[in-house]
């Protein structure tokens, strides 16, 4: 009993380090990233977001498998990976991160965009007239506007990469302590039919989205009063 429940903590520990570095990632690339895409002025921008929006409807295999490949040393970016750190993306907490930001890349990215494309950009005129440069005005102006798509956005990256499981198994694999998040602990107990893990697992998962989901609906409907 000891050692399942110890199983299913180091599960816990390390879906959760995963979520948070990812989400805090998401967060840092798609502030800049989702306002990039909402001042865009071109034919290709619907280019960009088809390519940002491309993972879901992408089966999770299908990346995870392009992926490793990228992530092979045989292939210019795992390569680059492992000359600059000396060790390879493939099977490891390292690449589980990387595919989680490409993965969950949407979840972030475009509530941020609607949030900014509803955002007066006639503030930002104003303010640039009295000499605010844009970094100031972005920061000042634009976030504090935007608290609840910004919440709301890094809900549902970090449940997003809670989540995952097809990526996560063909990057990742099932390595204790360091790859192994819940999911894969789930499928893992059900497999060798160890149900009362699986249970303990599924009914956490369960218990955790509810709550998340209603948080993120509580701060949706919130957004949409205003």
């Amino acid at each position: 009993m000891g050692g399942m429940e110890e199983s299913v903590l180091e599960a816990v520990r390390v879906t959760l380090l995963l979520a948070s570095i990812t989400t805090v990632i998401l967060l840092l690339i798609g502030l800049p990233l989702a306002w990039w895409l909402t001042r865009l002025r071109s034919r290709i921008r619907p280019l960009f977001e088809a390519l940002i929006g491309l993972p879901l409807v992408l089966p999770p295999t299908v990346l995870g498998f392009y992926l490793l490949l990228a992530f092979s040393p045989d292939n210019f970016f795992g390569r680059l990976w492992l000359d600059a750190t000396g060790s390879g993306l493939a099977f490891s907490f390292s690449g589980l991160v990387v595919a989680s930001v490409l993965y969950s890349m949407p979840f972030v990215v475009q509530p941020l965009q609607r949030a900014f494309e509803q955002f007066d950009h006639g503030l930002l005129e104003a303010a640039a007239m009295l000499g605010s440069g844009p970094l100031d005005r972005f920061m000042n102006i634009v976030l504090p506007s935007c608290l609840r798509p910004l919440l709301l956005a890094a809900c549902l990256g970090f449940a997003h990469t809670i989540g995952e499981f097809g990526v996560v198994l063909m990057i990742g694999g099932n390595i204790a302590g360091e790859t192994r998040v819940l999911s894969i602990a789930l499928f893992d107990a059900v497999e060798t039919h160890n149900f009362q893990q699986a249970h303990l697992i599924a009914g956490g998962l369960l218990v955790f989205a509810l709550v998340l989901l209603f948080v993120i609906y509580s701060i949706d409907r919130k957004g949409g009063r205003r």
